[in-house]
């Protein structure tokens, strides 16, 4: 465009991410004609305050930097001070850059309103969300609230009435850049999977090929080495009552049930230690730990490429079989859960 910027090499250029959730540095600033600047994209639906822009004008003093999005030269931050400075005839305006996509540009000057300056209206926060979501879905309630300084709870209001609810975002980026699964469980049974696949791995690297937190993945590493289920157990709803009812007793064809369901990531780091007890180093212990280790298929993936595997003119008969061989290991659970050691 044939511009005159003075020192704007040396300009402090402010990337992407950070500049989405740090205001710019305020050093080292570049002089830029006013005439090559564009108005801002504004989250402020009413445009600037003329009052503002007046009292700023008859300032004696230099007008603070504005923010100027490199790629298009126009204004991220300070359309006061820039209308301030065209009001009073002002030839240049100090100005730092940044370097980005326009969506980062948005959202920077959504921020840096919220946090000085003339406040924006609820109305500009509201549908500075709504932008925001729009172009980011994936970016978590708490990370859009913090940015268009709303509560969080305002923004998944937000996210209902708009229909951002995209069924194929499984997971959320948070204010602290990490990708988290959108339902807890998902990411817990990821986990039990990696484990399962990988008992030796680390918990960083359980946490990070599930996408969860160190701590969950400790927590369902615990669980399982414990031979509890990796998921959570669901609390029930104040007030609910068992479908039996109070003091009713259980139905005497109804085999006991076990207080806690082991996963198959469980039973697959559970199995080898098993095999150590010496009490079961008998013939008919070896052998049931032996089919128990054939059997213990916890991959879904391999339960499916086995179906497949199968030509259809077979599919019925194995189709017993296998009900056959499952109804014979269901008697056998039945009769060790009545056992008593």
């Amino acid at each position: 465009m044939g511009l005159h910027l003075i020192t704007a090499d040396t300009a402090p250029a402010v990337s992407g991410p950070a500049a989405a959730q740090e205001p710019a540095p305020r050093h080292r600033v570049a002089a830029v004609p006013v005439d090559a600047l564009l108005d801002a994209d504004s989250p402020r639906i009413d445009g600037q305050n003329s009052d503002r822009v007046r009292m700023l004008a008859a300032l004696t003093s230099p007008l603070p930097p504005i923010l100027v999005h490199r790629a298009t030269m126009r204004v991220i931050d300070g359309m006061h001070r820039l209308k301030a400075a065209r009001l009073r005839g002002d030839a240049t305006i100090d100005a730092h850059f940044f370097e980005g996509g326009r969506t980062e540009a948005f959202t920077l000057a959504v921020r840096l309103n919220t946090t000085h300056g003339l406040p924006l209206s609820p109305a500009d926060r509201t549908a500075a969300a709504q932008r925001i979501l729009h172009a980011r879905p994936h970016w978590s309630n708490r990370r859009i609230a913090a940015t268009a300084g709303l509560a969080a709870g305002t923004v998944a209001s937000i996210r209902r009435r708009s229909g951002e609810q995209n069924a194929q975002l499984n997971t959320r980026v948070g204010r602290d850049g990490r990708t988290r699964p959108l339902q807890a469980t998902e990411g817990r049974l990821r986990a039990s999977q990696v484990i399962a696949a990988n008992p030796a791995a680390s918990l960083r690297e359980i946490a990070q090929q599930a996408g969860i937190a160190t701590a969950t993945a400790k927590d369902v590493r615990d669980r399982i080495r414990q031979g509890q289920d990796p998921l959570l157990p669901k609390r029930p709803a104040p007030g609910a009552s068992s479908p039996a009812g109070p003091g009713t007793l259980p139905q005497p064809d109804s085999p006991p049930r076990p207080a806690t369901r082991a996963s198959a990531a469980a039973i697959g780091l559970l199995l080898p230690n098993v095999g150590k007890d010496p009490s079961l180093r008998t013939e008919a212990g070896r052998m049931l730990l032996q089919m128990l280790n054939i059997h213990s298929i916890g991959d879904e993936a391999k339960w499916l490429r086995l179906a497949r595997s199968v030509p259809g003119h077979r599919a019925d008969l194995l189709a017993q079989a296998a009900r056959r061989c499952a109804d014979h290991w269901l008697r056998l659970a039945n009769e060790l859960e009545t056992r008593r050691t």
